[in-house]
């Protein structure tokens, strides 16, 4: 594995791992990509790394990455990240995707347009989800707290989306139940009336809107020279210069008329003041 934040980063939106997902490529090749899919997520895919367990020399591991890059398999780039001062570093990205994509693809995914992966269910440190809803479950034991308002499992399915309610505006636990539980009169002849009647009176303001996040700044390189460029120039993962092309000119705009003239004037009387001072024209 490599150090936090750095090493393999698999690309969202892959298909499901088949027995034909590297037919296409060269055995060598095929071979390799198969076992970079297979690690996890931080592992270290450098050449270096990759030469202490595959079979093969670091010049032909760094020849098939290229491979496997020009192939939509694998880029390799940058990307800025806010640090918690309030500044922002570039870290060097390896990313992955088992489903071959295009440039096109891999541009918009630099742009930041292209959803990010959700953890999937039952992966560790994540909650396994009640079979009842949050609101549900917290209504059925207000009477835990307040004997008074022990509710039926009919009032807690009717009352739970009022409750859901509070939830979505960021009504916490605690502050739900002292909402309900706070100033009760002795009596309480219908539970679920009096926690209607709250739940309705009481609901907490709509939240102010979240901020948009800003995408991801990324900038992918060469597969050749690593030199880092703008996605849409890096057909196959290789800049223009490494692929033998020229630039394309960019034509020159004329100027209108009336500016070459006041440019002309302007070096006439840049010319008579250097006769006059002596000065060599």
């Amino acid at each position: 594995m490599s150090n936090p934040g750095y090493g393999k980063r698999s690309a969202p939106d892959q298909l499901p791992r088949t027995n034909q997902d590297f037919t296409h490529l060269p055995p060598r090749e095929a071979a390799i990509a198969a076992y970079v899919d297979r690690l996890p997520d931080g592992a270290d895919i450098s050449v270096k790394t990759l030469a202490k367990t595959l079979p093969y020399g670091q010049c032909a591991l760094r020849t098939a990455l290229n491979h496997l890059q020009r192939a939509g398999h694998l880029r390799r780039g940058r990307e800025r990240l806010d640090t918690e001062s309030g500044g922002s570093r570039w870290i060097t990205r390896s990313w992955w995707s088992r489903t071959a994509r295009d440039d096109g693809w891999w541009a918009r995914f630099t742009r930041g347009d292209v959803p990010e992966p959700e953890p999937p269910p039952g992966t560790p440190g994540e909650r396994a989800r009640p079979t009842r809803s949050r609101a549900h479950i917290l209504l059925a034991a207000l009477g835990r707290t307040a004997p008074v308002l022990s509710l039926s499992a009919a009032d807690c399915a009717a009352l739970a989306p009022l409750l859901t309610e509070w939830f979505a505006r960021g009504a916490t636990d605690d502050g739900v139940l002292r909402a309900l539980t706070e100033g009760l009169p002795d009596r309480v002849h219908h539970p679920a009336a009096l926690v209607r009647h709250r739940l309705t009176d009481k609901l907490p303001p709509e939240p102010e809107p979240e901020p948009v996040p800003r995408p991801p700044r990324r900038v992918l390189e060469c597969a050749e020279c690593g030199v880092p460029g703008r996605p849409e120039a890096l057909p196959g993962g290789v800049c223009r210069r490494c692929r033998g092309e020229r630039a394309p000119a960019h034509p020159r705009t004329p100027l209108p008329a009336p500016a070459v003239h006041a440019r002309a004037g302007e070096i006439r009387a840049a010319m008579s003041l250097r006769r006059q001072e002596g000065t060599p024209v």
